[in-house]
């Protein structure tokens, strides 16, 4: 299995401690077995899964694939830049039409994407009304003039919300859509070196003698991960002799890019690879994550589906009725922390369960076989921007 996370400045060792973790509690609630071990000396990159799951014996190696130093140098901004990139960022969304088209679409991550500049705003408010105070009170014993000296208090408590920004993510999710919207959905060429370096990987696997080789992307993961196989599968390196080749989406946020102007790269992968037979490609979002784009078929919203398209599937994971009636009151306002329930435990699995998938015996088209979209699927197109790379 190679994960691809999202837009996530944490080392690759959150995702193996998380994997750990959750893996045991769904082996407790499901009734397997399973646990982790590093492949020789520790890499928190790599790590390998033994596994007894529906009565056989399973070995999975895991693989991550990190940008997570992208991520943070794209987040570097003082708080006149922080407070540029922003409004830029939302000009961008309003102005080529992709802000309206979500709002279409998914109310949900419409709201994520507006949170942001409202939450600074309110932050800039917040330290004006500070350095108002402050200067009125210098005023109070010293010539006026001197108030314009409350406002030297703007820059700390600006510094301070940055500081604490992990409680309310507004500098994180506005960092997020400006790192997409910067060159209106095109990838920046350092994370195009970067896909090219994952494809490697990937093709490295698919020359193993693995029974699956199984991508999974992760919310803004998900949209590499597209571009990944479409590189692959165009290149002639996935053929008859490979092993079975797997895509799982989860929290797919892929609208928010594709409906960009200038994504033309993204919209063709999207167009090609869902006509590919050379893989099997589920995706899996819940109406209950605010942050994605939830039954949403990526291909056919943005537009570009092709005739005879073959995937994705369009599953739901179905938090309100998966996660116990307890839990779900206990994460619903949590969007984050619902945002990644598709890599934790449930209470009450159904079909999705991220561990049988991983490391169970049964490969992506096996497990799924059975299964039809979701009715409820959205695949009308949204998007106006409908330009494909050629």
């Amino acid at each position: 299995m190679i994960y691809v996370p999202g837009y996530d400045p944490f080392h690759a060792r959150r995702y193996r401690e998380l994997y750990r973790k959750e893996s045991r509690a769904q082996a407790e609630v499901s009734g397997y077995e399973i646990d982790i071990a590093s492949q020789g000396q520790f890499d928190p990159y790599r790590w390998q899964v033994r596994a007894t799951i529906e009565g056989a014996p399973v070995t999975a190696e895991i693989a991550v694939l990190g940008w997570s130093d992208i991520v943070k140098a794209s987040m570097e901004r003082g708080p006149l830049q922080t407070y540029t990139q922003a409004a830029r960022t939302f000009w961008i969304y309003a102005r080529s039409g992709a802000l309206g088209a979500v709002l279409r679409l998914r109310k949900g991550p419409a709201i994520a994407a507006i949170y942001p500049l409202v939450a600074l705003l309110l932050q800039l408010a917040l330290a004006l009304a500070i350095a108002a105070f402050i200067g009125w009170a210098i005023s109070r014993i010293a010539p006026g003039w001197l108030s314009l000296a409350g406002l030297l208090a703007v820059p700390p408590v600006l510094q301070w919300f940055k500081r604490h920004d992990r409680a309310i993510l507004a500098r994180y999710l506005m960092h997020n859509y400006a790192f997409s919207a910067s060159l209106g959905g095109a990838n920046p060429p350092e994370l195009e070196a970067r896909i090219a370096a994952f494809a490697e990987v990937v093709a490295d696997a698919l020359a193993s003698d693995a029974d699956e080789v199984l991508v999974v992307g992760h919310s803004s993961g998900a949209h590499l991960a597209v571009s990944i196989l479409a590189d692959l599968i165009r290149s002639g390196r996935v053929h008859a002799g490979c092993p079975p080749l797997s895509l799982l989406t989860l929290g797919e946020v892929i609208p928010m890019v594709s409906f960009l102007p200038t994504a033309t790269r993204l919209r063709a992968d999207l167009h090609f690879l869902s006509a590919s037979d050379a893989l099997t490609w589920v995706d899996v979002t819940a109406p209950g994550d605010g942050c994605a784009f939830a039954l949403c078929d990526p291909a056919s919203v943005s537009g570009v589906a092709p005739p005879g398209q073959r995937g994705p599937l369009i599953l739901s994971a179905a938090f309100s009725r998966t996660l116990s009636a307890a839990r779900w009151k206990a994460l619903r306002w949590r969007f984050f922390r619902l945002h990644f329930q598709y890599l934790c435990a449930f209470d009450r699995p159904g079909d999705y369960d991220y561990f049988r998938i991983t490391a169970g015996p049964q490969t992506l088209a096996q497990r799924f076989a059975h299964r039809r979209s979701t009715p409820s699927a959205i695949r009308r197109p949204v998007s106006r921007h409908r330009s494909m790379a050629t």
